[in-house]
């Protein structure tokens, strides 16, 4: 079969990577997104024949059979359904997109196959119910899972909802749960890559962390050491935000930065309150803090970890705060791209 994807909420080209990783026969036929920003990005590395800007309330079942896809690829927004958002679920009106294509998927007959990826706590959203009985009203057969990069030997946590559906054909493993990990070894047994193996060298000094974050807010950072094989989930956040963003870098071993820190942490406890205030006592607190060498994960790092290809890019007038939350915003690729494999074959 010669599969005709329709990618919605496009963003920045992740489920057209996760199509081209299952190496499967096709093509995307449209990927449309609100967001111009991540729309340039996608158009700078796909072209801009498919990729067009437009609010996905507006798409019509005539427009779907014109285009005759047969798949459809989509991460719906997640903030009405994020633990930090008011979780206002479908009387959000950015869920009002995905309310729309449950409507819509009954009525188009050509589609076969969908993917759908969203935050860990959408399962037991509306949003969730809503989407489901769409499916069955349509007739697809489907399934779900609650699963991370770890498990795909990617050094990155990022736990992600994730449905699989298909019209014509059971899947071979049982539904009536939500599957936390994938039912059969298509990952085969390895370690997980080391931090070391997708950090850049010589990264310039502005992915340093600022002075007044390392003075301030250091305790509370994830710091990630090149032996490690670990990285917490990088959100829209990252960078603007310390804690709960992602994580940060230091080049050197846990023992060499513990050693620091046990330093750092003795001027806090040792000194009385005035001291430790005062000029003299917190620029040597920095100066100790600075041989950590701590910095942010660059965007092309991060990009590593959410398993885009090296040939993905960011046009040259994308800027770094842009890249991050595009990046954030985005899907694990290979995660998806095992998931599709299984849409088609299992």
């Amino acid at each position: 079969m010669e599969f005709r994807v329709l990618e919605l909420f496009s963003g920045i080209g992740g489920m057209h990577y996760a199509f081209k990783y299952a190496q499967l026969k096709g093509d995307i036929v449209a990927a449309l997104d609100v967001n111009t920003v991540a729309n340039a990005v996608y158009a700078h590395n796909y072209g801009s024949k498919h990729v067009k800007t437009r609010n996905i309330q507006s798409l019509s079942v005539k427009e779907v059979a014109k285009l005759d896809a047969n798949m459809l690829l989509m991460s719906p927004p997640c903030q009405p359904h994020t633990r930090q958002g008011l979780q206002r679920d479908t009387d959000d009106k950015r869920s009002d997109a995905l309310t729309h294509l449950c409507g819509l998927i009954p009525k188009c007959s050509s589609l076969q196959y969908i993917l759908m990826e969203n935050v860990k706590g959408f399962e037991c959203s509306q949003a969730r119910n809503q989407f489901i009985a769409g499916l069955e009203q349509a007739g697809f057969h489907w399934r779900e899972f609650i699963l991370t990069p770890t498990q795909f030997n990617v050094p990155n946590t990022r736990h992600r909802y994730y449905c699989i559906a298909r019209r014509d054909q059971a899947f071979s493993f049982p539904g009536g749960k939500i599957w936390e990990q994938v039912p059969f070894d298509i990952i085969p047994e390895q370690p997980l890559s080391r931090i070391s193996e997708i950090v850049e060298e010589n990264v310039p000094s502005e992915f340093l962390v600022p002075d007044d974050v390392l003075s301030k807010r250091v305790l509370v950072m994830d710091i990630i050491h090149p032996a490690q094989s670990r990285s917490m989930c990088f959100t829209k956040g990252y960078t603007h935000y310390t804690e709960g963003t992602g994580s940060a870098f230091t080049p050197l071993s846990e023992e060499e930065s513990h050693r620091i820190f046990e330093v750092v942490k003795e001027i806090d406890t040792s000194s009385s309150p005035e001291a430790v205030k005062s000029e003299e006592v917190q620029q040597r607190r920095l100066d100790l803090l600075h041989q950590i060498k701590l910095r942010y994960f660059t965007p092309r790092e991060v990009a590593r970890l959410m398993s885009f290809p090296e040939e993905f890019d960011f046009p040259a007038e994308t800027t770094n705060r842009q890249k991050y939350r595009l990046l954030g915003n985005s899907i694990n690729v290979k995660v998806v791209g095992e998931l599709i494999k299984i849409l088609t074959t299992v």
